[in-house]
């Protein structure tokens, strides 16, 4: 891919509250805005609200893929409660796991509260896509976020996505020196 492609990402929220209109989503556009921050790189967003359904995040995830999105962030359904099931869909419709970003994602968290051990955020590839799962907080979204992004255009470079830039004073993406420019 050529690094003035535009990289689509898409976000989608996992709340059986905020679909039925319970309360606003506050997750997605935390994320989003972190993007606005982040990205010098062209970029583009595709955004999702699901229920706590596997099924209906597998589809939903399987959509985003289909429609050329190269990172994929989930908000919502981490957590060990029976209806949170964003991890299993996550596993279900990815081919490999990337299980450090998991680790990370929580390490980041316990520094804020011991409750981040409950989480089961994780991360995944399916075809040239990189799926993130994160916890529905928009407090915990922007902490794990501002840490762990520094990873994620040098994974999008490895798995064929286009080339993601960022803005160094809001995150400092890394590639080893013999990666592509």
């Amino acid at each position: 891919m050529s690094a003035d492609e535009t990289c689509r990402f898409g976000i989608l929220t996992a709340s059986d509250r905020a679909t039925a209109g319970e309360y606003e989503d506050r997750s997605g556009p935390a994320i989003k805005q972190f993007l606005e921050e982040a990205l010098t790189s062209a970029w583009d967003v595709s955004r999702r609200l699901v229920e706590d359904e596997q099924e209906i995040i597998e589809q939903a995830l399987i959509d985003l893929c289909d429609e050329g999105c190269s990172v994929i962030i989930t908000t919502g359904g981490t957590g060990p409660a029976p209806r949170d099931v964003t991890p299993e869909a996550t596993e279900a419709v990815c081919g490999r796991m990337l299980p450090g970003f998991g680790e990370q994602m929580r390490a980041i968290s316990l520094k804020h509260v011991p409750t981040a051990v409950l989480s089961r955020q994780t991360a995944g590839i399916r075809g040239s896509t990189l799926i993130l799962n994160l916890p529905g907080s928009p407090r915990s979204i922007r902490e794990i976020l501002d840490e762990i992004f520094a990873a994620v255009p040098y994974c999008v470079d490895l798995i064929g996505g286009p080339y993601i830039t960022t803005d160094p004073s809001v995150v400092d993406s890394f590639r080893p020196p013999h990666a592509r420019k």
